[in-house]
């Protein structure tokens, strides 16, 4: 179960009926819930586990998880067996978002799965710690292949005889977008249909055209319409060419339960583009780098960029 967590590409499937609290009310209804990474979700289409059909109950990384001792007591709760998650930000009961499970094995299923989720990388960090500086074996053949949280993510600098980690925000972005320039002159050595090398400044504003969430001449209408098919849920997103101006892009971004567009400008400096969000503070080398940046950076982004809108080839 740990293994799973700890893994890059799977995560136990955790989903099933949760009593919770109406906001603002006394009742409590029962809906359908799944855990994903982002949050836990509930389904407002009986067990539907589409996108489109749900809807964000609770993001982990701004809320703490509390269990429940006098939830049927206090709030009238339909069992004894309640969690609840309070922000990190407000001290008020108001805010609190309280549940329930049927059984007491179902609430530890819940709560040890969420926990594991927010927690794994540090609870993996702190279990290993006493074994550091000993002959080198781990204990459990565990290997994370990524941070559970994406607040664990650090840069860092291996150019020296030891790596260090940078704490720099501005020294962290230009290694960044290093990194990013290096390995696209690598891949620019790929030859075309015409047996010749493929140009650099041809690559870097085409790249994207093989990306998933990248859909080709759309409408603004149409991107609204595949963003409602998947539901209005905080981080859905699409990037799209510009129908006012073929030069720039638009970033169609789902929140708050409305549908949201920002311009991506090509800038060019120095002989060199790049592609901004903010007015050339944060730049970037092609929309593959400005994706990826802010699907770990909200930035001037109202929310991180967490479910793309995938492009079906006909």
């Amino acid at each position: 179960f740990f293994q799973m967590f700890l893994s890059s590409s799977t995560y136990p499937e955790i989903h099933g009926y949760l009593h919770a609290k109406e906001q603002g009310k006394k009742s409590w209804k029962k809906l359908y819930f799944l855990l994903r990474r982002s949050g836990l979700y509930f389904s407002t289409k009986g067990t539907s586990k589409e996108p489109r059909h749900l809807q964000v109950f609770c993001e982990f990384s701004n809320s703490d998880m509390y269990m429940s001792l006098t939830g049927k007591k206090i709030s009238g709760a339909p069992t004894n067996y309640g969690f609840c998650f309070k922000p990190n930000k407000s001290g008020g009961t108001r805010d609190l978002k309280q549940l329930c499970a049927d059984d007491e094995q179902s609430r530890t299923c819940w709560m040890t799965a969420i926990r594991l989720l927010k927690y794994g990388m540090q609870l993996y960090q702190n279990y290993m710690q006493p074994y550091q500086g000993r002959s080198g074996c781990s204990p459990l053949n565990i290997t994370p292949m990524r941070s559970i949280s994406e607040n664990s993510l650090v840069a860092m600098d291996f150019s020296g005889h030891r790596s260090r980690i940078i704490e720099n925000p501005t020294e962290a972005l230009s290694v960044a977008v290093e990194e990013g320039l290096a390995w696209r002159r690598r891949g620019c050595l790929r030859l075309n249909s015409h047996g010749s090398p493929i140009a650099t400044s041809n690559m870097g504003m085409s790249i994207h055209r093989s990306q998933s969430w990248f859909h080709h001449k759309i409408s603004r209408e149409e991107a609204q319409r595949l963003i409602l098919q998947h539901g209005l849920v905080d981080g859905v997103f699409l990037v799209r060419d510009s129908q006012s101006n073929p030069k720039t892009f638009v970033l169609s971004l789902s929140h708050g339960l409305k549908i949201k567009h920002f311009q991506i400008v090509p800038l060019e400096d120095d002989g060199k583009l790049f592609y901004t969000l903010d007015d050339g503070h944060t730049r970037f080398t092609d929309l593959i780098q400005l994706v990826e940046f802010y699907q770990l950076n909200k930035g001037v982004l109202p929310c991180k960029l967490k479910h793309y809108c995938a492009r079906i080839a006909l």
